[in-house]
């Protein structure tokens, strides 16, 4: 690696922009779970949000620009709107600082590139979420697999399946607008799942479609409000993986009665049903070709690690990787690919065309628990 190190022993500096919502359970496990990272502060553009949140956390209520200054900062923990991605995490990695964003990396794939250009330029690390993955369910999944408990894998299925937002939601109207639907919104967990246990994709195909040109607002605050739909609301898509496996997944915001989170992975000797991948733990069950007839399902016990909410666990790596010099397994080149077969399966949806990625990434190392 070419990014500098830090002492070994000694915790990596984070600070938090954006004090929303899902930046109470990374500052609450940043600030008790991980010896290797020292959350340092919290801005937001509301003075207010960082005020209370800092309150919380015990940590220093800071500008945006005053966090971006402070020289014990290494890592920004970027947890702004998806459209603030991109810009946020280029003013990090100018003032010398790797920058761990929340899903979507960006929300276009050229503005992806750019940020990678900018951090290998100036010797600094991008790492994205979801770090899901990382988790004890996903990770004994990746066990399994290595080990060969279903032989060589030949298929993949996915699907996220649900009505939409506009029912519960307080502000739904974002996730039926470019930059969201649910490719964008909950692909990452699935797309991320598959590539880190089965490797990059090379091509992607797909029909997409807007179901349904407006979604009416049954949620307060805004209930009887009418939402223009302007990016594609079910998408199903197949995936062709460099190591020779065919995916298929379905995101939608178009269907009733469904199960949430349906994901497995095909076998030549067998098959794995995985976790929820918006989830850390269980269950992960394997059916074994031994004996076909008994189409018997096996819970396998979770490896040693973290099967509880852990967002953070992959800023905790990122620090891990700064202070070693290895590289980051939550990686900003993982996110990216991930990026670029998500826009790949709705621009393959509306040209009617085979989409090639041009990205590949590399598998990321199985979690070491030692050094968090």
């Amino acid at each position: 690696m070419t990014h500098s190190t830090r002492s070994s022993g000694e915790p990596v500096g984070v600070g938090v922009i954006g004090a929303g919502v899902i930046s109470q359970i990374y500052l609450k496990n940043l600030t008790t779970r991980f010896p290797g990272v020292r959350v340092i502060g919290v801005a937001d553009i509301v003075a207010a949000a960082a005020e209370a949140r800092a309150a919380e956390f015990g940590i220093a209520a800071l500008t945006v620009d005053e966090l971006l200054a402070h020289p014990e900062i290494g890592i920004v923990l970027n947890l702004t709107i998806p459209s603030a991605h991109y810009p946020v995490a280029m003013q990090a990695v100018a003032t010398g600082k790797s920058v761990y964003t929340e899903k979507p990396l960006s929300g276009e794939v050229a503005e992806g590139q750019a940020l990678l250009d900018a951090a290998k330029a100036a010797g600094v690390l991008v790492g994205g979420a979801p770090d899901t993955f990382l988790g004890a369910g996903l990770q004994t999944v990746r066990r399994l697999v290595d080990e060969g408990a279903i032989g060589e894998p030949v298929a993949a299925s996915g699907a996220m399946l649900s009505s939409g937002h506009e029912s519960w939601h307080p502000n739904p109207a974002f996730y039926y607008q470019p930059g969201a639907g649910p490719m964008l919104d909950m692909g990452p967990y699935y797309v991320t799942a598959l590539v880190s246990i089965l490797g990059p994709v090379t091509r992607v195909s797909s029909l997409a479609r807007a179901s349904f040109p407006t979604r009416t607002i049954t949620s307060e605050p805004r209930r009887g409000e009418v939402i223009e739909v302007n990016t594609p609301s079910h998408v199903a898509a197949l995936l062709e993986f460099a190591a020779g496996p065919i995916g298929s997944l379905t995101t939608s915001f178009d269907t009733w009665d469904t199960d949430h989170a349906l994901l497995t992975i095909y076998g030549s000797a067998g098959s794995i049903r995985l976790p929820d991948p918006n989830t850390f733990g269980g269950p992960v069950q394997v059916l074994r070709a031994e004996n076909p007839r008994e189409k018997r399902w096996e819970e396998v016990p979770l490896e040693e690690g973290f099967a509880d909410n852990a967002r953070g666990l992959g800023v905790a790596d990122l620090a891990r990787a700064l202070r070693t010099g290895e590289s980051p397994r939550a990686s900003g080149e993982m996110a990216f690919h991930v990026l670029e077969v998500m826009h790949a399966t709705l621009r393959s949806g509306e040209l009617g065309e085979h989409i090639a990625i041009g990205s590949t990434m590399a598998r990321p190392a199985p979690l070491e628990l030692a050094g968090l």
